[in-house]
């Protein structure tokens, strides 16, 4: 807990660096995209592999059948696609090359070109 006037401070400083910080719209363009994929298909069915199988059915309907646990693999990098069938493939996020965003933008460009050498 802080007190005054250091949590003034605090929140000053989170005012001043977010006013400051590099602008980009992405994450609101990915967010109307988003929402403009659930209005064009409903709501999608989750694929069999993101769900949880606590019963001896849903284990025979394939409940979390062939799914990668992340944290288990080589650069805790999977090649997995955890949107429904109708979007397999879409990209809804595109970072900016300004602030932060350049940062994010080199990771996942760099995850992609290592799972694209995986697949080869």
């Amino acid at each position: 807990m802080l007190g005054s006037p250091e949590g003034e401070l605090a929140l000053s400083q989170a005012v001043i660096y977010l006013a400051t910080a590099p602008k980009s719209n992405a994450v609101y363009e990915a967010f109307k995209k988003v929402r403009h994929d659930i209005k064009q298909t409903g709501s999608l069915p989750v694929p069999h592999h993101l769900r949880n199988s606590p019963t001896k059915l849903t284990k025979e309907l394939g409940y979390g059948k062939g799914y990668q646990y992340t944290h288990d693999a080589p650069l805790a990098l999977v090649d997995q696609e955890h949107l429904p069938d109708k979007l397999k493939g879409t990209i809804y996020y595109t970072p900016t090359n300004r602030g932060h965003e350049a940062v994010v933008k080199d990771r996942l460009e760099k995850w992609r070109h290592l799972l694209s050498k995986r697949k080869k």
